[in-house]
């Protein structure tokens, strides 16, 4: 398995490098006419399904659909150009020919970062990048013409995407950065270009793409990298210990710390009847977010971190973190129609799910509950992870416990507290099912899980 792993991380490694190289390399002359058409168009579309009229259509090929199949009727749709890089029956003049749709559009997104040279604000880490890129974006909103990544667009062509939504008003660029091998956040550096940029924390997150916790830390760094190459500056949590040794591997690196020691913060404990985070900053002044979960400080604290390095009004930026409220099932509490539920479902790895349980147990609910899914990609290290989470769910030991998912069912055969106790479901569909035929009521539930489980199918039946 450690063999086969390696390997997969060695293939994804070199195919993000050979892409890298490739964007490099690139035709500036090619490239400046496409610039011409981008500038005088309505923006990018990359769905047939979906063209903005007046676009240009990038033909973007996925496993199961090839968008030069579409190109012709995104004209017909309303697209002022198609971009293509197969062989199109069709004398259309507004058929652009190009050697690679995806590095054709890396490459626009990356020229038109230089050619607006504003501040571009980047950030990755294992948890908490689209809480923490909306927290700043909140902040640098109380000043600044702020343009930042929808949702979490955040790959490969997701943050080409967020830089050729930035126009001549943008004032500052926030772009979050995800990655699940080598090579990938140094490659979205290149296109983002970053002035500043922090890394949230490093767990152990994708390990079946980066082969190892070292292998997260290196792709991390990454960004670390680039903005010590590139003379940028990084804003780092002074209290994480692995943060606090990448950046002593980095001398030149030009950093400001922040966290709960630098910021001289109190993280106030949860409580059932006031379950939302608080913070107490410097002794005197109080932050009531509308966020579930302690761990969300450090994304608070880097919020302000960033605002203050860009000169917004410090109570003001407080106002906008109160203001902030969580969407997409990340760190909320929702009222459902019987129960009481805390929804922190868009992603798990090790470090998120025990950071989401402490923070339930901290709360002190009565009648608790866990909706727990599966952990996904993490290689190897798998079963070894998933039985240490059942180990601390034991020390909750909750009324109500459901799983989803083969990872957390085969950690717990043969534990006489689970088979006992606990109910196992396939997937959310079942579960669902199962919901429907008994309905917990008046329960405090926690529901955390990988993307990939899709507990969001439970919440209206709760």
């Amino acid at each position: 398995m450690r063999v086969k792993g390696a390997m997969v991380a060695s293939a994804l490694q070199d195919e993000s490098r050979k892409i890298l190289k490739r964007f490099r390399m690139k035709n500036r002359y090619e490239l400046s006419k496409i610039y011409e058409l981008y500038l005088d168009s309505a923006g990018v579309s990359t769905d047939s399904r979906n063209i903005t009229r007046g676009s240009i259509f990038f033909a973007l090929k996925g496993e199961n659909f090839n968008g030069n199949d579409f190109a012709l009727k995104s004209i017909e749709d309303g697209a002022a150009y198609a971009i293509v890089d197969e062989e199109i029956d069709s004398e259309d003049s507004r058929v652009i020919y190009t050697q690679n749709v995806l590095e054709t559009l890396q490459h626009l997104a990356a020229h038109h970062r230089r050619e607006l040279a504003v501040p571009v604000v980047a950030l990755t880490g294992s948890n908490g990048k689209t809480t923490t890129k909306e927290l700043i974006t909140s902040v640098l909103s109380t000043k600044y013409k702020v343009n930042s990544t929808t949702g979490n667009l955040n790959n490969h062509i997701g943050v080409p995407l967020s830089i050729l939504k930035m126009d001549r008003s943008t004032q500052v660029g926030v772009i979050e950065m995800g990655a699940s091998a080598p090579g990938d956040i140094e490659l979205l550096a290149s296109i983002a270009q970053p002035n500043i940029g922090l890394i949230t924390n490093v767990g152990k997150a994708h390990l079946l793409g980066f082969g190892s916790f070292e292998g997260v830390k290196k792709t991390k760094g990454e960004l670390y990298d680039y903005l010590e190459k590139h003379s940028g500056t990084v804003l780092y949590n002074r209290d994480n210990p692995h943060l606090c040794e990448m950046i002593a591997a980095r001398e030149l690196l030009k950093t400001i710390p922040y966290g709960v020691t630098q910021q001289r913060a109190t993280v106030c404990e949860p409580t059932a009847e006031n379950p939302y985070l608080k913070l107490v900053l410097n002794s005197s002044r109080e932050i009531k977010t509308k966020l579930i979960g302690g761990y969300n400080a450090d994304n608070v604290l880097a919020a302000l971190a960033v605002g203050e390095f860009m000169e917004t009004d410090p109570e003001l930026s407080a106002q906008a973190i109160e203001s902030y409220t969580p969407s997409n099932n990340r760190s909320q509490l929702v009222k459902g129609k019987y129960n009481t539920l805390i929804v922190d479902a868009y992603n798990a790895n090790p470090t998120s799910m025990r950071a989401s349980l402490e923070n339930f147990r901290a709360m002190r609910c009565e009648n608790i509950g866990l909706i727990i899914g599966d952990m996904l990609e993490l290689g190897e290290d798998s079963q070894k992870e998933h039985k240490g989470i059942l180990e601390y769910i034991k020390e909750i030991n909750p009324g109500l416990l459901f799983f989803v998912g083969n990872e957390f069912a085969l950690a717990a055969a043969g534990d006489n507290y689970f088979t006992s106790k606990a109910l196992f479901f396939k997937d959310s569909y079942e579960l669902r099912a199962h919901l429907e035929r008994e309905t917990p009521l008046n329960t405090t539930i926690l529901i955390k899980g990988s993307r990939g489980t899709r507990l969001e199918r439970v919440l209206e039946i709760l």
